[in-house]
């Protein structure tokens, strides 16, 4: 199951998303990670998958939401790892422009600096880099990153990426509750020279990889709010921080959706039961997935929510 959605984007409205990268294949082992823990972590570039499946798997979701009347706006590349490690991005965002919705990717920015990932990355409409850190210390204990990387690379990377790209380029900054010292300033410092159309600013919604990490408090994220509105115009400057809401897409087979879309994107207790509802379904099927060792039970900031049993989550 490479495709799976329609599911809610706060950035995105209804997105299809692409799971082009197996659980969990990662060049980061980010702490608030919602696939759970980085099981192989790696730089080097490689086939998944094979470019026809993932675009006939893409295909048949869409048509199946579409048959349904679900509204699709984006197709995304948001999978179980870092989506630019796929050696066949390029060629599968080209072959996927021929269904004619737009293309979107979020990637953690860390092979950006590579001239291949770039030009990869020019078949999308959309791209979407994290920028959680510019120096060492809090790049390190945020994002844990393969230890061959270099962030001031990864930088001039963001950079040149942005000024060959003709699309969209927003950057998202995950803020948990760490010690940040002068790092937000910094990072409003390189988002003026970046100018992303859009900054936004996340806290962690959904089970992270680490027990420990919470959401950074309302006093970091209203400083960060005013740092990146003060470097790029508060019109530029966007909160990631609510819930994206509960319209998950039933595409036909209850079962197959829910594994699908849990893969990836936790689902609250609340968002299940609706989309149980719109397939005139029990709460039997939770119970059965679960019984079955296929979905599990996470809690979140007193929230339950469902997600399928991966190894990263083990």
């Amino acid at each position: 199951m490479i495709a799976f959605g329609p599911v809610p984007s706060r950035r995105l409205g209804k997105s299809l998303g692409v799971n082009n990268i197996p659980d969990k294949v990662c060049s980061y082992a980010c702490v608030y990670c919602q696939i759970g823990r980085t099981i192989k972590m790696q730089i080097e570039r490689q086939e998944f998958y094979d470019p026809k499946e993932i675009v006939e798997d893409v295909e048949r979701k869409v048509n199946e939401a579409l048959e349904k009347g679900e509204e699709i706006e984006y197709i995304t590349f948001v999978p179980d790892g870092e989506p630019t490690l796929d050696i066949n991005l390029g060629k599968e965002a080209e072959m996927l422009k021929d269904i004619g919705i737009k293309l979107a990717i979020l990637t953690n920015s860390s092979l950006v600096w590579r001239d291949d990932v770039r030009e990869d990355l020019m078949n999308f409409d959309f791209i979407s880099l994290k920028l959680d850190a510019v120096t060492q210390d809090v790049w390190r204990k945020v994002d844990r990153p393969h230890k061959s990387l270099s962030l001031e690379r990864i930088l001039e990377g963001m950079l040149t990426l942005k000024d060959e790209f003709p699309g969209v380029v927003v950057t998202e900054t995950m803020l948990i509750n760490i010690d940040y010292g002068n790092e937000l300033k910094r990072i409003a410092e390189f988002l003026k020279d970046l100018k992303p159309d859009k900054a936004y600013i996340a806290i962690p919604t959904r089970p992270p990889a680490e027990k420990w990490v919470k959401p950074a408090s309302e006093e970091v994220i209203h400083l960060t709010y005013q740092l990146f509105s003060e470097a790029i115009g508060p019109e530029n400057v966007e909160y990631l921080i609510g819930y994206e809401g509960n319209a998950f897409a039933f595409t036909g087979n209850v079962e197959e959706d829910l594994l699908s879309i849990t893969a990836v994107h936790p689902m609250r207790e609340d968002a299940v039961r609706e989309l149980l509802k719109k397939a005139n379904a029990s709460w039997d099927v939770v119970e059965k997935l679960i019984r079955e060792g296929k979905l599990i039970e996470l809690e979140y900031n007193g929230v339950k929510f469902y997600m399928r049993k991966l190894k990263s989550r083990l």
